[in-house]
């Protein structure tokens, strides 16, 4: 699979307002495509619990720095049961839910596009207390639907995508096919690339590119892909990195394309960093890519996201 082909700045701007839901649930919406997701598609999803067996899609909190990791969680203990008459524990512990290493929800508001966020709602209303929009605290009521898998390297018999490799339209179309989905309205898509295989088996990471936003290379999504998951009306989007292929072939200054035109253009929550691999393998043991899925977001008020456990349920 090649690098994501050149984007420029003007044919983002044209892909914004092809993909822009804005006003389409009304001027002062805040949950953007969860809006796709009914109770009524809920309950459907319920039906494909058949076993009761559970799948975490989350990686463990890291609590220790590493060149991909500069802010790592920060645990203390206030309570230890060596102490002499210890009753009890307990600890205190500090999450920077954005970047490399935390399973996490992205909310509405954390990211702008010519000054705005989704909904074209001002960047302003975010401050030093918070999002006075578009806060995390708007899914609240947790994401229960219909997870779709999409195993982009276990399709082409691979165990991982190389790093800045993209994927594109036709590559989801055909590993719908080979999975025997279709990823439709409502839906909770997953794309893997095996980003946790690949470490997990010594491959080195490679160095961060330069630029604004200093990331290494990443297999992910290619921006062409953004009228097909608009199209398709799923009601989020997860994979293994950030979504975006790193680099992304944006020349703009503004950042990733996906998240982007995604969260401010589309109003889609963006499930990032989940660790697919166990997922993956559940998925081909029993032959079937779809699975009822669980996502519950702390209730963080005027916060920009949260740390997850996706729970995907056979």
């Amino acid at each position: 699979m090649p690098p994501a082909r050149p984007l420029s700045p003007p044919t983002l701007a044209a892909l914004f307002d092809q993909c822009r839901n804005w006003g389409r649930w009304g001027p002062a919406d805040q949950r953007g495509t969860l809006n796709y997701l009914t109770p009524e598609q809920t309950r459907r999803a319920t039906a494909l619990v058949r076993e009761g067996v559970t799948v975490s899609c989350a990686l463990p909190l890291a609590t220790t720095p590493d060149p991909h990791n500069p802010f790592p969680v920060l645990h203390h203990m206030l309570g230890d049961g060596d102490l002499e008459g210890a009753t009890g524990s307990s600890d205190w512990f500090a999450v920077q839910p954005h970047g490399r290493s935390v399973t996490h929800l992205d909310a509405l508001c954390h990211i702008f596009y010519r000054g705005q966020m989704y909904n074209g709602v001002p960047a302003s209303q975010v401050t030093v207390r918070g999002a006075a929009a578009n806060g995390i605290e708007n899914v609240r009521t947790g994401i229960v639907g219909r997870g779709v898998l999409l195993d982009l390297p276990r399709w082409q018999g691979r165990g991982w995508l190389e790093p800045g490799e993209a994927i594109t339209v036709e590559n989801l179309e055909r590993a719908e096919q080979q999975a025997r989905v279709q990823v439709g309205e409502g839906d909770l898509l997953l794309v893997r690339t095996g980003q946790q295989a690949r470490a997990r088996s010594g491959a080195p990471s490679p160095p961060p590119l330069p630029g604004r936003f200093p990331l290494p290379p990443l297999a992910g999504l290619e921006w062409t892909t953004l009228p097909w998951l608009h199209e398709r009306r799923i009601a989020l989007l997860g994979g293994d990195t950030f979504s975006d292929c790193v680099p992304s072939g944006y020349t703009g200054a503004e950042g990733l394309p996906i998240h982007l035109v995604g969260i401010v253009a589309m109003g889609l929550h963006l499930l990032d960093n989940a660790d697919l691999e166990a997922l993956s393998e559940a998925c081909a043991a029993r032959g079937r890519w779809e699975f009822l899925l669980v996502i519950s977001p702390l209730i963080l008020e005027r916060g920009t996201a949260s740390p997850v456990n996706p729970l995907a349920i056979f």
